[in-house]
């Protein structure tokens, strides 16, 4: 029987993965340009610290994680999201030592097991970006601007910026009793899951996507009216600031986003292309997360953008970058095989993308290969070419063709890669 990937899970094909790297390239070179440094964190990591950081009574920990006991008898979770991984990691190897204000950013597969989807799967890749040891809040403008570059890099405009502020421990506890109280009148109407909620973490509701429970939430109180002095001048401070920088936004209320450790401002980037799930990017603020998780009291605030989601918008625009070869040889008869070889392994070490068919075949079978790999010249060696010690190269985009001298191939193959370096 033929074995397939398990369901949720999925390939990343030849024919996609350029489109991939791409969005990958285009994040790394905005994140650094802003400051920020990459991170690479295990994929497992102990539950504890995913319960204790994203929250027990979270769907993520009651219901999605990847969770098993190794032959320790330790539990380890496949991390569920990156925020907690890197946290731990930035504790544990005191980086807080080394700067007051630390940038971070990772890029990689995260696990949970949910319902999948289009733009959704059981494994999933996220580009996450954490900024720890400030509270100011254009520091929350700066991730936003960030954000904007990014998207408009990348040739995405039409997104629609959404921000909330969730406050702190000082104002949102009242907030919650209100909640629940309002919500105990119209339980009847909830869904099973957040009849559930209503006992354990009650702002949760206002994350549903169930129809009912959202006409349920539609008199529900509103946190930005329980916001305490401090929460609410950080909230206004933050909105002036992105309209100085000419961000646009909508405040949303109803933003809680699906982890515990959100605190003051938290915000998503949608995109009308997605259809329902139309959230490419979510985060906000855990100011108090550091702390619990056993580091210093120092504030943070990150995001995540699913780059299934993403790459899934770009799929559809203005078709996907294809990788291409800068060279391909091809030779006809043994001796030339022999002689192109060594060529071709000459091109590669220049730095060169270069590519040669070694069954041979006719040159105009050879000249297919090459014009389905993208190929910008080809390189041909025969007899005759071996005979005048030359090679012929033909440009692919127009059909010219010239003559090299062996002895000059691969001074001739330097300049090409410096011409393709200065095209980018």
């Amino acid at each position: 029987m033929q074995i397939q990937a398990v369901r949720g899970f999925r390939d990343v094909l030849p024919g996609e993965v350029a489109l991939w790297q791409k969005v990958e390239a285009i994040a790394r070179s905005v994140l650094e340009r802003y400051g920020f440094r990459e991170i690479r964190i295990p994929i497992l990591e102990k539950t504890e610290l995913f319960s204790r950081s994203i929250g027990e009574s979270t769907d993520i920990v009651e219901k999605e994680m990847y969770t098993f006991t190794d032959r320790s008898g330790i539990s380890l979770t496949m991390r569920p999201e990156a925020t907690a991984g890197i946290l731990r990691a930035y504790i544990e190897h005191s980086l807080y030592q080394l700067e007051p204000v630390s940038k971070l950013y990772c890029i990689g597969p995260m696990f949970r097991h949910e319902r999948p989807q289009r733009g959704r799967y059981r494994q999933f890749h996220q580009i996450n970006a954490e900024v720890l040891g400030s509270s100011d809040p254009r520091t929350d403008a700066e991730l936003l601007a960030l954000l904007r570059t990014l998207f408009e890099e990348l040739g995405l405009r039409e997104l629609d910026f959404q921000l909330n502020s969730l406050g702190c421990p000082s104002c949102r506890p009242g907030f919650r009793s209100k909640v629940a109280e309002y919500l105990g009148t119209k339980r009847a109407r909830l869904c099973s899951d957040c009849q559930r909620r209503l006992m354990t973490n009650p702002l949760r509701v206002y994350d549903c996507k169930v129809e009912t429970c959202r006409e349920a939430l539609a008199g529900a109180p509103v946190i930005l009216d329980e916001l305490c002095q401090e929460c609410e001048a950080h909230f206004l401070s933050v909105q002036k600031n992105l309209s100085l920088l000419g961000i646009p936004f909508s405040v949303n209320p109803f933003i809680v986003r699906g982890l515990d450790y959100y605190r003051r401002t938290t915000f998503e980037v949608l995109s009308s292309d997605l259809g329902a799930q139309n959230a490419v990017c979510g985060g906000g603020r855990y100011d108090g997360l550091m702390g619990e998780l056993g580091g210093p009291d120092l504030p943070g605030i990150g995001f995540a953008i699913g780059e299934e989601r993403l790459v899934s918008i770009l799929e559809g625009r203005a078709g996907a970058p294809t990788s291409s070869l800068d060279l391909f040889l091809a030779a006809l008869g043994e001796e030339a095989t022999e002689k192109a070889f060594l060529y071709l392994d000459k091109a590669r070490r220049l730095g060169l993308r270069a590519e040669m068919d070694f069954r041979g075949g006719s040159l105009k079978a050879q000249m297919r290969r090459a014009n389905k790999l993208g190929s910008r010249r080809l390189l041909i060696l025969g007899e005759a070419e071996l005979s005048k010690g030359m090679a012929t190269v033909k440009d692919m985009a127009d059909g010219t063709q010239v003559e090299i001298p062996l002895d000059e191939l691969e001074s001739a193959m330097a300049g090409w890669k410096e011409a393709c370096s200065q095209r980018g």
